[in-house]
C-alpha cells in the first residue's frame, strides 16, 4: 500500500489560517476529503495520514471523525495540550479512536526555541507512550540542536520528523543543517518524511536540481528504512500539483532495491505509525 503520510484538511478562514498569506492565495478555500481522494487517485496514492493545522481539541475530534467515515484516510496525527496537567484525560478520550497514530505540536510556530525542553512539555510527551502514539516533530533548522537534546530525553518514544527539518534550500544553505540531521538520524527511534521540500524552495523559480542534494542528504542520513513520503496537501499547492510531488519522489528513490522504494512510498509509514 502506498501511504502519503502527511497532508492538512480544513475550512478556510482567514483569522484561523492568518499563516496563509498572499503568496499562497491559491489554498485560501476549504480541502477536504473528497478533494484529497481526486488527488491522491491521480498519484496512484491509497491511503493518507492527517496532521493537525490548528491546535484544538476540536479540530482532532473533527480529523477523527472525518478518519472514521473516509477509509482512505488511514491514521491522525492529533493536537493536544501536552503541557497541560490533564493531559492524560485528554489522550485517553481521544486515544479510543482506533485511527489516532500521534500527536503534534506546533514548535517551530513557539516564540521560546527551548520551548521543547519545557518540564510541562516533557511531561506530556511521556504520556504518549502510554497510549502507544508517536510524536511528529514541526521545527525549522534552526531547532535542531534543541531538538537532539529533546528527542535524547525520550529514548523509547516514537518519533517523525516532518519536512525534513525544513532546511533554508532557498539559500541553497546545505551546511550546518546536513550534519545535525546526521546527528539527528543516529538516533533508532526517529524517521523522517519527505514532505514540505518544494515549498521551502522558491514556490515558482525551484527545479528539481535545486533541492535534490537536500533528498539525498536525507537519505544518507537516515537510509531508505527511515524516510517516507508525504505531499504536505494542500500546501504543496503554492509550489507543485500533488501528482507532480508524488512522481519527484518516486523517481528519486527509483535507483534504489524495489522494497526500498516500498518503504519509502508507504511501508515506512505503516510501521511509524503503526498503521496496520
Amino acid at each position: 500500500m502506498t501511504i502519503d503520510a502527511h497532508h492538512h484538511f480544513w475550512h478556510y478562514d482567514p483569522v484561523e489560517y492568518d499563516w496563509i498569506d498572499d503568496s499562497m492565495a491559491v489554498i485560501r478555500r476549504d480541502f477536504l476529503p473528497a478533494d484529497l481522494k481526486v488527488a491522491i487517485a491521480s498519484a496512484g496514492i491509497d491511503g493518507v495520514v492527517s496532521v493537525q493545522a490548528r491546535q484544538t481539541v476540536a479540530e482532532t475530534r473533527w480529523l477523527l471523525d472525518l478518519a472514521g467515515t473516509n477509509d482512505f484516510i488511514r491514521g491522525v496525527v492529533g493536537w493536544v495540550p501536552l503541557v497541560s496537567p490533564d493531559v492524560s484525560r485528554v489522550l485517553a478520550e481521544f486515544a479510543r479512536h482506533p485511527k489516532l497514530k500521534a500527536v503534534r505540536h506546533v514548535l517551530q510556530g513557539e516564540p521560546d526555541p527551548n520551548y521543547m525542553l519545557r518540564d510541562d512539555f516533557n511531561r506530556g510527551i511521556r504520556e504518549l507512550r502510554t497510549f502507544a502514539l508517536a510524536y511528529d516533530i514541526l521545527i525549522f533548522e534552526r531547532h535542531l540542536p534543541q531538538t537532539l537534546a529533546f528527542v535524547d530525553r525520550h529514548p523509547e518514544q516514537r518519533f517523525i520528523l516532518d519536512h525534513i527539518a525544513k532546511p533554508r534550500i532557498r539559500d541553497g544553505a546545505l551546511s550546518p543543517w546536513r550534519e545535525l540531521m546526521q546527528d539527528l538520524a543516529r538516533r533508532p527511534n526517529v524517521w523522517c518524511k519527505l514532505s514540505g521540500v518544494v515549498t521551502e524552495a522558491d514556490y515558482t523559480t525551484w527545479t528539481e536540481a535545486g533541492f535534490r542534494p537536500y533528498l539525498d542528504a536525507t537519505l544518507d542520513a537516515f537510509g531508505p528504512k527511515r524516510i517516507m513520503f508525504g505531499s504536505d496537501w494542500p500546501v504543496c499547492l503554492v509550489a507543485c500539483q500533488y501528482q507532480r510531488w508524488a512522481k519527484i519522489v518516486r523517481s528519486f528513490a527509483k535507483p534504489l532495491a524495489r522494497d526500498e522504494q516500498t518503504a519509502i512510498m508507504g511501508g515506512n509509514a505503516e510501521i511509524a505509525y503503526r498503521l496496520g
